[in-house]
């Protein structure tokens, strides 16, 4: 459900209505423009993405080079070799049909040069060299073959990985156009919370304060901190909210229900925020939230259930970072699921699946507010309310 809000009194905070599972990933997708680009050097740009794309300046390779230790030689042997060559360096003469240059793996193969002999294959000695004729352009890698200049080798919305930065400087370049990572501020409510060691009677240890600034980071933000914000008195999470005014995302643990002690739809009706989702037909994580402040920060709201939290920051935080850093919605691949799961009417089931040949199986251990499956598991399958044991369904790979 996409809905605006042009004063505080125009939606019902208590009647909201479910987005489907699939729907809410979209519009937590489509709902932001991408970040500013800005440009940094290549040791900057480690796990952002591409705003522009990456293209070739010059044809790679750049010269006719030898991809074998040998001889470049010219015409039928025997050939009278004429000179060394290594990488770094040319040789500055043209071989005439007979003649050869001994040369290394990466080095300017000189002008006439018609193939490369490799080394296990020559035999010579007194400045000549012998050998099966190697055929036409044998273990010569030409100008321009790998890519022509202007060649688009990684297009925007890319993300920058170690292979990338490699190509990028062997291409030329030493800085890269790129998105910055989102900034996501976490506030964590809960008055039951415990922060340190094994939990008191009648409380709870805090797992997402832990959990959630690793997988920001995994999802390519960047968190900013963890503040833990009590229930009591009311208003402390309105305060949080607006201290957090550096962040491009907030993301809120627990009070996105309408119980007494909830207070974050109450807040996004008093700030007039306009609502992107509110509450999604899923099971876990049905209570899960995204809104932009009329600041322009935007607010995910999640179960204070960790792995119901779990389920909706993939289900909302993960698309909206993309979109942010300017990367398209992550596409689910689809592989046949195993194990025991019962559908739900009407309701997207998520549970972790562990790899089992081309297939997965269902994890135990994934109550709303157990993470046992999901810690050891490698992915979320997606169970539609048909699926039945063994069928094909959407995976959302766990970030790691």
């Amino acid at each position: 459900m996409v809905q605006t809000i042009g004063t505080p009194s125009a939606v019902d905070f208590t009647a909201a209505r479910e987005t489907s599972w699939g729907k809410a990933r979209e519009l937590a997708h489509r709902a932001p423009p991408p970040l500013a680009a800005r440009t940094v050097p290549l040791a900057a740009a480690s796990g952002l993405t591409l705003a522009e794309d990456l293209r070739t300046h010059h044809p790679l390779p750049a010269f006719d080079t030898a991809a074998m230790d040998g001889y470049a030689v010219a015409g039928p042997g025997p050939w009278r070799v004429r000179g060394v060559v290594r990488a770094g360096a040319g040789w500055g003469g043209r071989l005439a049909p007979g003649e050869g240059v001994e040369i290394s793996t990466g080095a300017l193969v000189p002008a006439g040069a018609c193939a490369v002999l490799p080394v296990e294959l020559a035999a010579g000695g007194d400045g000549w060299v012998s050998g099966p004729a190697p055929s036409p352009g044998r273990h010569i890698r030409r100008t321009g073959e790998d890519a022509p200049a202007g060649t688009c080798l990684a297009p925007a919305g890319t993300r920058v990985g170690p292979a990338l930065l490699g190509l990028a400087a062997s291409c030329g370049y030493d800085a890269l156009r790129v998105r910055p990572r989102p900034r996501v501020g976490v506030l964590v409510t809960g008055d039951e919370l415990d922060r340190g060691g094994r939990p008191a009677p009648g409380r709870v240890r805090d797992a997402l304060g832990p959990l959630l600034p690793s997988l920001v980071a995994a999802l390519g933000g960047e968190a900013t901190g963890v503040r833990h914000v009590p229930d009591r008195p009311a208003g402390l999470l309105a305060q949080a909210v607006r201290e957090a005014r550096d962040c491009d995302v907030v993301v809120v643990t627990g009070s996105t229900s309408v119980g007494a002690t909830d207070q974050l739809r109450r807040l996004l009706r008093d700030a007039g925020a306009r609502m992107v989702v509110d509450t999604v037909a899923c099971r876990p994580g049905h209570p899960q939230v995204l809104a932009r402040l009329d600041t322009g920060c935007w607010v995910v709201g999640l179960p204070g259930n960790p792995y119901a939290a779990l389920v909706a920051a993939h289900t909302l935080l993960a698309p909206l970072t993309a979109a942010l850093s300017g990367r398209g919605l992550a596409p689910l691949p689809q592989v046949p699921v195993s194990g025991d799961a019962r559908p739900v009417p009407g309701l997207t089931q998520l549970v972790p699946v562990a790899w089992e040949g081309s297939g997965a199986r269902i994890t135990g251990g994934h109550r709303a507010a157990f993470l046992h499956g999901a810690a050891v598991g490698d992915a979320l399958a997606v169970l539609a309310d048909d699926w039945t044991d063994g069928s094909p369904a959407p995976l959302v790979l766990l970030a790691g």
